[in-house]
């Protein structure tokens, strides 16, 4: 008996197979494109060429907000009596905000992308304590401050524009837990620009090798005084900046 197989039926599900396997492949290639598409990679801020000079906290908002584009909320009574450094090369509109409020004893903070305000670092002061417990913690204060005192100086040896002894100047600083410098003010000039932005620049990279005691008031204020003697000072590794 002889089978007549009608081959055409088979390959018709063949080939429909085929075609539905190839829809759903492409299908599904659809759709992760698609997902692709709706989660492109994050762009990188871009890079603002600046220069801006050390000047009044204020002017230096206002470069700062026409060179980027970015909205200045802030009381004139903050900035008043406030300096800049000078910002010069290629950053982005927060790196460069950054640099321009270092030694202003202000930190930015955002309202959202394009928009800042500025406002005094937040520091929790330590409760008041009494009788032992207060000389513990003077001593300790103490103790802390001539550390806090040698990682200044050892920064100000860096440069022979700041070296110790040879100005006099009034600044304060905000310490993080770390016992690295968060924030600075200039409260009064040495009376050299230059100096003064060396200054300011030289106390973010100083760095206290002890914890702050629980009971540090901040800022910590800090008088840099000339030397009066007439002797040379010499800025020596592992000594502080006064030689001693």
């Amino acid at each position: 008996m002889t089978v007549f197989k009608d081959t055409s039926a088979v390959q018709r599900c063949r080939a429909g197979g085929e075609q539905w396997g190839l829809r759903r492949a492409i299908g599904a290639l659809a759709l992760l494109l698609l997902l692709a598409l709706g989660t492109p990679a994050r762009a990188e801020p871009p890079l603002l060429i600046l220069d801006l000079p050390a000047q009044d906290l204020e002017h230096a908002l206002q470069a700062y907000s026409r060179a980027t584009g970015m909205a200045v909320l802030v009381d004139r009574e903050l900035t008043r009596g406030r300096r800049s450094i000078s910002v010069r090369g290629r950053f982005t509109a927060q790196e460069a905000l950054a640099m321009l409020l270092t030694g202003s004893g202000l930190m930015a903070r955002y309202a959202r992308s394009d928009a800042f305000t500025l406002q005094l670092p937040a520091v929790s002061q330590p409760p008041v304590t009494r009788g032992a417990s207060a000389r513990n913690a003077a001593r300790i204060n103490n103790s802390y401050a001539a550390a806090l005192q040698q990682a200044i100086e050892t920064s100000l040896c860096r440069s022979p524009l700041t070296h110790p002894g040879s100005f006099r100047a009034l600044v304060q600083v905000w310490v993080s837990p770390q016992g690295l410098i968060e924030y600075s003010r200039l409260v009064s000039s040495t009376g050299d620009e230059q100096r003064d932005e060396a200054l300011v620049r030289s106390l973010g990279a100083a760095r206290v090798e002890r914890p702050a005691p629980s009971s540090l008031r901040q800022p910590v204020t800090l008088l840099l005084m000339p030397d009066t003697t007439g002797t040379r000072m010499e800025c020596t590794a592992g000594k502080g900046a006064w030689g001693g």
